[in-house]
């Protein structure tokens, strides 16, 4: 029986947390910040339960809640039936799984938290119900109110526990996504409009007759680009993201570049392929292009960054390109090199945020040129730091690895030169990466730094936990590979059914 109701158990089982808070006093600073870690351990508790439970051997969703949610009618022969509709598939358990752990790490790490800590996990929690929900929702209309539900939150949760210019970065995001929110919701209204339905099913089967013209299915594809390219982000809809990682505490960039871009590479991975393929196809190449302009434009930049925020930020930018030229070669090994990249950057990134966090905390700066050393006073974090950038980078026995081997080797069968000039910002990471965390961690130690404590107490099973997936995964990719299989593989069948190819 609770097969049936396990994805809205999961879902909404924040709201417990977000119910207790709301009876605890403002001042009970250590009540506040226990029931706000605690919240997040019922939400993993399920996903566990979920993959443990979940059928890889099958196609298509599972566990799937469906029942009558909204009903009248518009116009005599138009009429909103909606159901409340939830399921699960591989790709969709990978990224739950993602989103309960870190979001579990990121509520550990936000005990460097002091004011305003009621508001603050209330939002945390109210945002983890968004990001559950788009990776579950079955319609359009539940995907889109979920969707919107992670970029309220998030807007408050920059103003509120970020830096100096946290305000004029919390209106920068607000911009950005309520543009790409509001053309999503303009391309949702007239899919609705012209097929009749919003589940995202029906939707893939009314869009494959023949009597929809190419240039209307394209006009829609190209909304969805945008409005899925201003969360992932793609270049140059970025500037948003790098004012959000280097002024929002990172607690909460946690949340944002290892769960929340992901949102993008999502959308356009369930409703981009799954509803307009020939599009995907016919666009494959510009979508490329894209790809790699993300990469080596992304690590130029972070090159040249003096602020260890900016240079991961731009590193964010870069790699989700990764994720685009994995889309755009259209066949299996991209597909899952699209996947596994989504997955392995969440990580990553991660991780590589709560040191900058850790760093930030002791020192009160993240500027390169004012660290370094920091090897002498913080052994285990430098070393920590240093196994995150080489994962970073694609280092062979990491999560990084198997992600951009399998993108590139897709893309190559699909677009040779394309991936050999994309493979330019692989190298380019490289070297930006070893200049930052080196700068940092190594060279001649500063005598103010000389008596950092390093990881203590909470702040040890962040770096381990994190840590032990990335070479989990990278030393046992079938792990993630297994749990993917089944909904890459439908892809590809209904890509080649669609396009022929």
């Amino acid at each position: 029986m609770i097969d049936a109701y396990l994805l809205t158990l999961l879902v909404f089982s924040p709201l417990l947390g977000i119910i207790a808070l709301l009876f605890v006093q403002r001042e009970q600073a250590n009540v506040l910040k226990t029931i706000g870690i605690v919240a997040t351990l019922l939400p993993f508790v399920l996903s566990l339960v979920l993959f443990i439970s979940f059928d890889f051997g099958e196609q298509g969703f599972q566990f799937v809640h469906q029942m009558p949610w909204i009903e009248f009618v518009i116009a005599e022969d138009l009429a909103l039936d909606i159901h409340y509709e939830l399921g699960a598939d591989g790709l969709s358990v990978a990224l739950i799984l993602l989103t309960t752990i870190v979001t579990t790490l990121a509520a550990l790490a936000s005990l460097y938290i002091k004011q305003r800590l009621k508001e603050y996990f209330i939002l945390f929690l109210i945002l983890e119900i968004g990001m559950l929900g788009v990776f579950t929702a079955k319609n359009l209309l539940l995907f889109f109110i979920f969707f919107e539900l992670t970029v309220i939150p998030l807007f408050f949760l920059i103003a509120i526990a970020g830096y100096i210019h946290r305000e004029k970065a919390a209106i920068s995001f607000l911009i950005y996504n309520g543009i790409g929110s509001a053309v999503m919701l303009i391309a949702f209204a007239v899919m609705f409009m012209y097929a009749g339905t919003m589940h995202i099913d029906a939707l893939a089967e009314a869009f494959a007759h023949p009597d929809w013209s190419t240039a209307f299915k394209t006009g829609l594809f190209l909304a969805l680009l945008f409005a899925f390219g201003v969360k992932l982000p793609i270049f140059p809809l970025h500037s948003w993201m790098l004012k959000v990682h280097v002024q929002a505490h990172p607690a909460v960039v946690m949340i944002h570049s290892g769960i929340l871009l992901k949102l993008g590479a999502y959308g356009l991975i369930r409703l981009g392929l799954g509803i307009f393929p020939e599009q995907v196809a016919q666009l494959s190449f510009l979508i490329a292009i894209l790809g790699v302009l993300n990469i080596l434009y992304g690590a130029v930049l972070a090159f040249v960054q003096e602020d260890l925020k900016m240079v991961m930020a731009y590193s964010s930018v870069s790699h989700m390109g990764i994720v685009l030229l994995g889309i755009a070669a259209l066949n299996d090994s991209g597909l899952q090199g699209a996947i596994f990249q989504t997955i392995s950057h969440g990580l990553i990134s991660a991780l590589l945020f709560f040191i900058i966090g850790m760093i930030y905390e002791r020192t009160q700066t993240s500027m390169i040129a004012d660290l370094g050393g920091l090897a002498k006073s913080m052994p285990i974090t430098s070393g920590v730091f240093l196994a995150a950038a080489l994962a970073n980078l694609g280092l062979p026995g990491m999560s990084g690895f198997i992600s951009e081997f399998m993108s590139f080797l897709g893309l190559f069968g699909a677009y040779p030169w394309v991936a050999a000039v994309g493979v330019l910002g692989i190298i380019l990471t490289a070297v930006y990466l070893l200049r930052a965390i080196l700068n940092t961690t190594f060279g001649p130690a500063k005598e103010k730094w000389s008596e950092l404590i390093d990881a203590k107490g909470f702040e040890v099973l962040p770096l381990a936990v994190l840590l032990g997936l990335i070479i989990l995964i990278g030393v046992y990719p079938s792990i993630l590979g297994d749990t993917i299989h089944g909904s890459v593989d439908y892809i590809v069948q209904s890509l080649t059914a669609r396009t022929g190819g």
